[in-house]
């Protein structure tokens, strides 16, 4: 399991980094104050779910927001930090994806903020081998929704009811979603698919596609380490031989193997679907995933 990578930047008084929590009052580098509810996720797919929620009633800041970067080569700054230190609510994935929100949030005196880790909301078993990619759940993706809108009802109780109607709403759409995934599994049952990485596998897994993919082969790519010789053939082999309908691909993360294994693909015929850990810009969360259910079961049933 790859770790982002952190850069941890001592505390400084000319930032002004007043930690706040609960509501407290923040005061920034200019000396000025603020007493707007703030929510901070690590990238912008926990952001987008906040927003909808919060509405006009609270601002939202993702500190990964770039849909060309990778996550898991983030490096944290003093900005991150000071974002952090003025939260009333955090919203992190957990399961080691984005450790550097935790490490920065202990460097922070005073800090006490509303900590959602999506990992544990999901309920999922950790144990053994874990995908921590969990926003490609719409279920786990719900039990964020609902923790985020009570903690900031607990942070803003005078905007409660703006919270709860923007939470509901959200809700129907996700509900909607993960009703479309279910009517599509009759379509797409038992296909045969790769992937690069297990970033999408919990939407394959609602799908109920059959990842053929060696599992030494995804776990060095994600782990960034060489994959072994043998898995890289096997892997290799799945595509002319027509083993696969179709290779889901994670975009944000490249190199001599992947890309390997990306022309095997492609010199099969193979659809090639590329995913993302982050959203593209001008999409939202339910846009986004219902963008990628389309391209993952017009491959698989092509």
């Amino acid at each position: 399991m790859r770790r982002a990578a952190l850069v941890l930047v001592a505390l400084t008084t000319t930032l002004g980094l007043a930690a706040c929590g609960g509501g407290d009052t923040a005061t920034d580098a200019t000396g000025t104050t603020d007493d707007t509810t703030t929510v901070v996720a690590s990238t912008n797919v926990y952001g987008s779910i906040a927003s909808a929620i919060a509405g006009d009633a609270a601002t939202v800041t993702s500190i990964i927001d770039d849909p060309s970067a990778d996550p898991h080569s983030y490096e944290a700054s003093t900005r991150t930090q000071l974002e952090l230190s003025r939260a009333d609510v955090v919203v992190e994935n957990g399961g080691g994806y984005d450790d550097f929100v935790d490490t920065m949030l202990d460097a922070v005196d005073g800090a006490d903020p509303a900590v959602l880790n999506a990992v544990e909301l999901s309920g999922k078993d950790t144990s053994g081998e874990f995908n921590e990619h969990v926003w490609y759940d719409v279920p786990t993706v719900r039990k964020v929704a609902g923790a985020i809108e009570a903690a900031l009802a607990e942070a803003s109780p005078a905007d409660a009811a703006t919270f709860e109607a923007n939470a509901d709403a959200l809700d129907a759409r996700l509900a909607e979603l993960e009703q479309r995934i279910a009517d599509a599994a009759a379509t797409t049952a038992g296909a045969p698919v790769a992937v690069t990485e297990p970033v999408p596998g919990y939407l394959l897994d609602a799908l109920g596609a059959e990842n053929r993919t060696p599992e030494e082969f995804s776990e060095a790519i994600e782990e960034e380490t060489d994959v072994p010789a043998d898995a890289l053939q096997e892997t290799l082999a799945l595509f002319p031989s027509g083993q696969v309908r179709a290779l889901v691909h994670n975009e944000q993360t490249t190199g001599p193997q992947t890309e390997q294994v990306l022309r095997a693909a492609e010199t099969a015929d193979v659809p090639v679907v590329p995913v993302t850990e982050t959203l593209p810009e001008g999409e939202d969360y339910v846009s986004w995933m219902n963008a990628n259910v389309d391209a993952v079961v017009s491959a698989l049933t092509a």
